[in-house]
């Protein structure tokens, strides 16, 4: 995704790691992605492991979602497979913060979203048997969320929230990094 000037001429640098190369590959395999039909507004990746995609229809009657998974998840299985099984997570994207970090934190069930705008901080309430998934393995799923919406989250259980009424159980929320990544 680079060229390089060098004394025997120019080198290109290619990188399948790069979100960049998620985003080609998904204009190549799903048609409303290429016509504009459906857009890509952000992609947070882990290389190797696991990304997030939020798109937003442009066309009335189209669902993003389904146009970019396909029939029985046709379309992003073909991806998946040239990712060498990497998982590909697509997210609807709002306009509306709560709504956006509720999506992006899918496959978890978020029962609430509380914004901080001043902060830019999201508090999420989710079911305590779903705190774990919305978490995810080594807190990839909230990080990915975070990368992608570029929203600080701080994930509770509905359990822990009711204890912590009395004192404050704290912990660091999944942090955006600085480079803002996500940004399509």
């Amino acid at each position: 995704l680079e060229v390089r000037r060098t004394t025997r001429g120019p080198v290109i640098v290619a990188s399948r790691t790069h979100r960049g190369f998620l985003r080609r590959l998904m204009e190549m395999e799903i048609p409303e992605i290429y016509n504009g039909t459906v857009v890509i507004r952000g992609i947070a990746r882990e290389a190797g492991s696991r990304s997030k995609v939020a798109v937003e229809s442009r066309q009335q009657g189209v669902d993003a979602k389904g146009a970019a998974v396909g029939q029985r998840g046709s379309r992003i299985q073909a991806i998946v497979a040239e990712l060498n099984g990497e998982k590909v997570d697509v997210v609807l994207w709002h306009e509306d913060p709560a709504q956006y970090v509720a999506e992006a934190l899918s496959p978890a069930e978020v029962l609430n979203v509380r914004i901080d705008e001043e902060h830019k901080i999201a508090n999420v309430v989710v079911p305590e048997r779903q705190l774990s998934l919305a978490i995810g393995k080594e807190g990839q799923n909230a990080r990915l969320a975070a990368k992608l919406t570029g929203w600080r989250i701080d994930i509770r259980s509905d359990a822990g929230v009711a204890a912590a009424a009395g004192g404050d159980e704290s912990r660091p929320p999944a942090e955006a990094p600085a480079d803002a990544e996500a940004k399509a």
